[in-house]
């Protein structure tokens, strides 16, 4: 039996640094059929695609040197560095904001410091827990310790505002999320949101 080994995944050289890596670790762009760069955040977009690491450095260096032109070989039509950062960083957090969204639908959130915080103490462990980026020192140092006490995965991501709106409540500092098929989903979203911003 043959095993696929590292030369076997797909690999794809990044417009800005030059760096060849493996693609699915990248950001894809695609040419369309008015001649302008688009995102293809989900690899799905039929056509030649174009890359760039899952940075804001690589994305700036590839506009401001005309990187996708020379790569699509055409005048083709894309953003200045500063607004396509924008567009892709508000695109990245709606994806987060988006599964959290689903798993309330799904009845598997709970909001609030002092819930949240007993959700990690109970039998019953959280799958992940969420802490808004702007929360106090002295509450965000409590739910990561007793999260990490509890070996619970947490990320920080998103406001106290971003979090209370999604779930339709007054701002919260920290929301959990039951063990389900959203809590891959969610860290995996929230890992590439902040590796793009450079918080990782």
């Amino acid at each position: 039996m043959t095993h696929k080994g590292i030369a076997d995944i797909p690999q794809r050289t990044c417009l800005g640094c030059r760096v060849s890596k493996d693609k699915q670790q990248l950001l894809r762009f695609i040419q369309t059929p008015e001649m302008e760069i688009y995102p293809d955040l989900d690899n799905k977009l039929p056509g030649r695609g174009a890359y760039t690491c899952n940075s804001i450095h690589c994305v700036a260096t590839a506009v401001d040197r005309q990187q996708f032109k020379r790569s699509f070989k055409q005048n083709v039509t894309v953003m200045q560095s500063d607004v396509l950062i924008d567009y892709l960083r508000k695109q990245l957090s709606l994806r987060i904001i988006g599964l959290i969204g689903l798993a309330n639908k799904a009845g598997l959130i709970t909001a609030g410091s002092s819930l949240v915080t007993d959700m990690l103490k109970g039998r019953n462990k959280p799958g992940l827990i969420i802490i808004a980026a702007d929360i106090s020192e002295a509450i965000g140092s409590k739910i990561i310790t007793c999260a990490d006490y509890n070996k619970v995965p947490r990320r920080m991501v998103l406001t106290k505002d971003d979090l209370g709106a999604v779930l339709g409540k007054a701002p919260k500092s920290a929301i959990s999320i039951a063990s389900s098929g959203f809590v891959a989903q969610l860290i995996k979203a929230i890992d590439r949101y902040r590796n793009f911003l450079g918080e990782v």
